[in-house]
């Protein structure tokens, strides 16, 4: 069996490597999460549900 650094082989790129463990192993970390992105839309948008929701319990007469 030949191995990706076997003799007379050029050393494999990073990218490369990447790719070959991808295809061994799988995708184990996707490149970007979701609480990395803003999926949602409107108000509150891009704020953590647990802000949103005491934002929404202030009172009136607190203003905001």
């Amino acid at each position: 069996m030949s191995g990706p650094s076997g003799p007379g082989s050029a050393p494999e790129t990073p990218e490369q490597r990447r790719r070959r463990l991808a295809a061994v192993f799988g995708e184990t970390l996707p490149e970007q999460t979701s609480d990395d992105r803003d999926d949602r839309e409107g108000p509150g948008a891009g704020e953590a549900a647990g802000d949103a929701w005491l934002r929404a319990q202030v009172p009136p007469h607190h203003g905001g």
